[in-house]
C-alpha cells in the first residue's frame, strides 16, 4: 500500500509538469480573450507547480528573481521559494550580471545568403527590368552573385527590397511627338475656365460586348465541386457586341446611337446629322464647341468639309488622349452597370444601355466637366 501511495503523487507530479505548458497557454489565451491580466501574485500561485524541463518561465517572475538576488538572497533559496530549478535561476541572474537586463537576447540564427550590398544590386536590376519574371531574375542572380539561389530565395529577397509584384496599369502608348503635342495642348488650354468647358459638347464611341458568356471568374464552391459544370468559367471566342456613339455636356445627356459592326466616314456623317445637330438644344441657342477624337472617320476629308459647311466649331484634340475626355467616365459607369445587370442578349443589352444612359444625373455631369482643368 505504501508503494502504491508513493507512486500516485509522483505520477500526478509528472502529469502536471507535462501539462504545465499547455495549461499556461490556455490560461493566457482565455485571459487575452476577456481582457484580463494576471497579477504577480497569481503568477506566483501558478508557479507553485514545479515546471518541467524546457517549460517557459513567466516573464512576471523575472523581476522578482532579480529583486531577491539584489537583496542578498541566495540562488538556492530563490529557486526553492519560487518552485524553480536552480539552473533556471542561475541563468536569469547570470544574464542580468552580463547585460544589465533580464530580456532574452535575440538569437543570431542562420545568416542570409544575400547581404545588404547584394540586395541593393538586386533592387537596381528589378527596377531596370520591371517586366522580367522571377525565373529570369533568379537566372541573372545566379550568374551575377556566383551563388546557388532558388526561386523562393529570390522571392524573399525581392520582398526584403520592399518590392512587390503588381498588375501594371493600362495606358495608351504615346511616342515622344505625341507626348510633346499633348503637353502643348494642355498648356494652351490651361486658361480656360470651368464656364468655358461647359460650352463643349463631348462625344465618343465605345464597344459593348455581351458579357454573359464570359462571367464566372470567381465562383462560390467547395473543394469537391471543382469539376461541376456550374462552376466552370465560360469563355466565348467572338461575343456579340454593339458600337455606341453618344454625346454629353454639363447641361445634360445628348442623343445616343447604337449600331452593329464598324463605322466609316459616310456613316459617321449620318450619325452627326441625326444625333449631334439635335443635341445642340442642350445649350438653348448658345454657341457650343464640338469635341471628338482623331479617329479616321472623324478626320476624313469629307467629314471635315461637312463640318465647315455646317459652321461647326471643333475642339482640337491631342492624339491618344481618352483620359482627358469626361465621356470615358460615362462609359465606365455604364459598363459597370452592365456587369451588374448581366444582359443575356444583344436586345437586352441595348435596352439596358439606353436606360443607364438616361439615368446619368446632371450633377455627375457637372462634376466630370469641372474636373477637366484639374486634369490639365
Amino acid at each position: 500500500m505504501r508503494a502504491t501511495h508513493s507512486k500516485s503523487p509522483e505520477k500526478l507530479n509528472v502529469h502536471i509538469r507535462n501539462s504545465w505548458r499547455t495549461n499556461l497557454q490556455l490560461i493566457r489565451s482565455i485571459g487575452n480573450m476577456i481582457g484580463y491580466k494576471k497579477s504577480l501574485s497569481e503568477w506566483q500561485c501558478l508557479s507553485e507547480v514545479k515546471m518541467g524541463r524546457g517549460s517557459p518561465i513567466p516573464p512576471m517572475l523575472w523581476p522578482k528573481i532579480v529583486a531577491q538576488y539584489q537583496k542578498g538572497v541566495s540562488q538556492r533559496k530563490i529557486a526553492k521559494s519560487l518552485k524553480l530549478s536552480s539552473s533556471t535561476v542561475h541563468n536569469i541572474i547570470q544574464r542580468f550580471r552580463e547585460s544589465g537586463t533580464i530580456s532574452v537576447r535575440k538569437g543570431q540564427g542562420q545568416k542570409t545568403i544575400l547581404d545588404a550590398r547584394d540586395l541593393r544590386a538586386l533592387r537596381r536590376h528589378c527596377i531596370t527590368y520591371r517586366n522580367a519574371t522571377v525565373m529570369e531574375i533568379t537566372t541573372w542572380a545566379q550568374e551575377y552573385f556566383q551563388k546557388t539561389l532558388s526561386v523562393n530565395t529570390i522571392h524573399r529577397a525581392i520582398r526584403r527590397c520592399r518590392l512587390k509584384l503588381y498588375r501594371s496599369k493600362k495606358k495608351p502608348y504615346l511616342n515622344m511627338i505625341q507626348k510633346r503635342r499633348r503637353f502643348l495642348w494642355a498648356k494652351a488650354h490651361l486658361k480656360w475656365t470651368v464656364a468655358k468647358w461647359k460650352t463643349v459638347l463631348w462625344s465618343d464611341e465605345s464597344k459593348f460586348e455581351v458579357l454573359f458568356g464570359k462571367l464566372g471568374r470567381h465562383v462560390f464552391r467547395t473543394k469537391e465541386d471543382k469539376e461541376n459544370p456550374s462552376c466552370y468559367q465560360r469563355s466565348v471566342q467572338k461575343p456579340a457586341s454593339l458600337m455606341v456613339w453618344g454625346c454629353m455636356s454639363a447641361c445634360g445627356m445628348g442623343s445616343l446611337h447604337i449600331w452593329k459592326g464598324t463605322i466609316n466616314a459616310e456613316r459617321y456623317i449620318q450619325v452627326l446629322e441625326q444625333h449631334m445637330l439635335p443635341s445642340r438644344h442642350l445649350f438653348q441657342g448658345r454657341p457650343c464647341i464640338f469635341q471628338h477624337d482623331n479617329a479616321r472617320p472623324h478626320t476624313a476629308s469629307i467629314t471635315t468639309s461637312w463640318m465647315r459647311r455646317r459652321r461647326i466649331r471643333v475642339l482640337k484634340w491631342p492624339a491618344c488622349s481618352p483620359d482627358l475626355s469626361p465621356t470615358e467616365n460615362i462609359w465606365c459607369i455604364i459598363k459597370r452597370k452592365m456587369r451588374q445587370r448581366r444582359p443575356k442578349t444583344v436586345e437586352q443589352q441595348e435596352a439596358c444601355i439606353r436606360q443607364e444612359w438616361d439615368n446619368i444625373p446632371i450633377p455627375k455631369l457637372e462634376q466630370l466637366v469641372s474636373s477637366v482643368p484639374r486634369h490639365l
